[in-house]
């Protein structure tokens, strides 16, 4: 691995995504990107607790990328991974019966790509072979624990953002497949002194621009060297304020600029609200959409910046500001 700048990783031995297993519930199967996941859940429930239910897609996602990967969760030399509840309980319970070595991280709904940057240096310095890297998040256990149970009807803003119900796991390895993960961005805390949960995107905004920001400085590439580039789950409202932060910083964005809370979800589809949000959000729209963009040739190389709003409940009743972060991850097709 090289080390550029200060936050930017490049992985000299390009680790390639083998697999990639996608579990959505119903709400987002109905989406835009709908066609592109494996499995779809009708009953959010699946007839017992939300939080028990959200640890059966968790399962689901991984059993379905060992399946298309053609691997055994013995031939697995790593797992990392998380998701929104308490001491990540959905993906320590959820794969509790995989008996993968397991490293459970949390930067919020940004989880994926600190996973997926871990995944590429245990690759990368050789301490694995194949690593398993995914999150999950169900709309009833994030509302539970951050905002309003959602039986409560709590009525919400139009700044609100749907937290996306479902999983996304992908299998690194060194070889085979066509797409490589070749940079990784860690991001800084930003706390822009937002307080309400229901302006999340604006709380996250400014970690993805000064992300960003610092991974094209880092590794000396503009916008343009993208086909796309996209946040995690800014939502309407928040990817309006980082197209003005990112002109504060003299960026042109003429290149693919987008947000995964954005593309999830039909803004006429009922109670989403500004877009997706969620450990979910970001997964399933890399692993199901972007995935397959790079797969089939259409696009050479993605940015996907995911955002995490880093409150908790402690935190919230003692009246804090809702910090935030974002980490980066270069994917690239490589033809041959």
């Amino acid at each position: 691995m090289d080390k550029l700048g200060r936050q930017t990783w490049a992985f000299t031995s390009e680790p390639r995504l083998l697999a990639t297993g996608t579990v959505a519930g119903k709400v987002e199967a109905e989406g835009p990107l709908g066609a592109n996941f494996d499995v779809t859940v009708d009953d959010s429930s699946q007839g017992q607790s939300w939080e028990k239910a959200e640890q059966k897609l968790f399962a689901s996602a991984a059993q379905t990328a060992l399946v298309k990967a053609h691997k055994q969760a013995s031939e697995i030399d790593l797992m990392v991974g998380s998701d929104l509840n308490a001491q990540l309980t959905s993906f320590y319970f959820g794969l509790r019966d995989f008996a993968i070595p397991a490293l459970g991280v949390y930067s919020a709904c940004s989880s994926i790509t600190e996973g997926l940057a871990l995944a590429g240096l245990a690759i990368d310095s050789q301490v694995a072979n194949h690593v398993m890297v995914g999150t999950s998040s169900h709309n009833a256990t994030a509302e539970r624990q951050f905002r309003y149970p959602t039986e409560y009807g709590a009525q919400k803003p139009p700044t609100a953002q749907r937290t996306v119900t479902g999983s996304g796991v992908a299998i690194l390895g060194r070889e085979g497949g066509n797409v490589a993960v070749t940079h990784a961005t860690i991001g800084q805390v930003v706390d822009y002194g937002i307080t309400s949960p229901w302006e999340y995107g604006a709380a996250m905004a400014p970690a993805a621009a000064r992300t960003i920001v610092a991974h094209l400085r880092e590794t000396g590439r503009s916008l343009n060297d993208y086909d796309c580039v996209a946040t995690g789950d800014l939502g309407r409202f928040g990817h309006a304020i980082l197209l003005d932060l990112l002109a504060q910083d003299g960026l042109t964005v003429d290149t693919e600029l987008t947000d995964c809370g954005i593309l999830i979800f039909r803004q006429d589809q009922p109670e989403v609200f500004a877009g997706g949000s969620g450990a979910a959000c970001s997964a399933l729209v890399t692993f199901g959409y972007f995935l397959r963009n790079l797969e089939q040739g259409l696009w050479k190389r993605v940015l996907v910046a995911a955002t995490g709003a880093l409150l908790s409940t402690i935190t919230a009743e003692q009246t804090e500001s809702i910090p935030a972060i974002s980490h980066a991850i270069a994917l690239e097709r490589k033809d041959g």
